[in-house]
């Protein structure tokens, strides 16, 4: 576990009446999808999220998933680490079938939070713009990944992932655009939600799932 770290808590009633307020297709997006219940990843270090992400990248949910568990296993007992990371070799990272890339990713990783250029166990203590710098001077770690740590592991509720395909998808539904819509567009939609938008993003996202229901 990463010390010191308390996921920020979403005052959900003031969130969902601000955005009921301020945007009435966010308001029946709100409706069709139902409560706001968010799944924080609260567990292990600050370190094995960034590392999760870098191996789930670019892959299938089921194949991610598999391979991941393989480098787990490789990391324990003390679970993934920077200090764990280093400690294995090239060898055995391929074994898990971890690509050349990846690996570079998690050796860049690992070593420079061993450093401290990327001081990851108390990261949490930054403001948003500032974990995004820090975590994209790791190779293979970008803005969207950054803004997934913020949402999903710090909780934070003020993210708008304006490069995600999903929100964009999601927003042109909702607002019955003619095409996908612009990063520039998807901001200054999202300007009005603030400071709640990572709770807007939640439900963009969801209402995508809640369409494949119907």
């Amino acid at each position: 576990m990463t010390p010191n770290y308390v996921p920020d808590t979403v005052p959900v009633r003031r969130a969902l009446a601000h955005l009921r307020a301020v945007d009435p297709t966010l308001a029946a997006v709100v409706a069709r999808v139902g409560p706001y219940r968010p799944r924080l990843r609260t567990d292990g270090s600050h370190a094995a999220f960034v590392a999760r992400a870098i191996v789930y990248q670019q892959l299938s949910g089921r194949a991610a998933a598999t391979i991941h568990g393989r480098f787990e296993q490789l990391c324990k007992p003390g679970g993934v680490s920077p200090a764990a990371i280093v400690a294995l070799g090239d060898d055995a990272l391929r074994g898990v079938g971890l690509s050349r890339q990846k690996i570079g990713y998690l050796r860049d990783l690992a070593n420079r939070c061993e450093r401290g250029d990327v001081p990851i166990d108390t990261v949490h203590q930054l403001d948003d713009s500032a974990v995004i710098e820090t975590l994209t001077r790791v190779r293979g770690v970008g803005v969207w990944t950054a803004q997934m740590f913020l949402i999903f592991r710090l909780g934070r509720p003020d993210v708008l992932p304006a490069l995600d395909l999903g929100i964009q998808k999601a927003m042109m539904r909702a607002y019955r655009w003619r095409s996908m819509p612009t990063t520039e567009r998807v901001l200054r939609q999202g300007e009005r939600w603030a400071p709640y938008r990572s709770v807007a993003s939640w439900y963009l996202w969801r209402s995508l799932d809640a369409e494949a229901e119907i």
